[in-house]
């Protein structure tokens, strides 16, 4: 489900292009609590879901198996605005994205190496083709985003 921001929405299109686009996202965790936990991470977008790689245990897996309610965002800064007679009026070119959903982590090896595959073609294509050994493929985790609410949002 896509949400509308107020002004200068992204339209589905230029969503999805920003998630393809970009190479780190921001992972929103609840601790047990109640703060906000946020990690940068590597990220995926296929078929409407956000896929994350990295080691299977750890605070932001601890944190998402306790309460797998999540928030992710996306963002990219194109420049600074400068108002050129009013030295405090400045403001950012930019795009971002905020998904509210869901997170678990993936058991089944079909999948993960689905996501490995879309992981090392998007972040080093060179090793693209290549096979996983079983112990590296036991110790990786792959937390899959099921989002409930996506806002995109642009200030030119």
């Amino acid at each position: 489900m896509q949400g509308r921001m107020k002004e200068h929405p992204l339209s589905t299109e230029e969503i999805n292009a920003l998630l393809l686009s970009q190479s780190v996202g921001n992972l929103g965790t609840v601790s047990p609590e109640g703060f906000p936990y946020v990690t940068p991470v590597h990220f995926v977008l296929i078929e409407s879901k956000i896929y994350i790689h990295g080691l299977c245990a750890g605070q932001k897996i601890a944190y998402l198996q306790a309460n797998p309610k999540i928030g992710f965002e996306v963002f990219k800064m194109n420049g600074l605005i400068h108002d050129p007679e009013l030295p405090c009026d400045t403001n950012t070119d930019y795009q971002s994205v905020i998904i509210l959903g869901t997170a678990k982590v993936i058991e089944d090896d079909t999948l993960k190496i689905k996501v490995l595959n879309e992981v090392v073609q998007k972040y080093t294509p060179q090793h693209a083709g290549k096979s996983y050994p079983s112990a590296m493929l036991k110790a990786t985790g792959v937390i899959e985003i099921t989002p409930s609410l996506i806002t995109g949002k642009y200030f030119k």
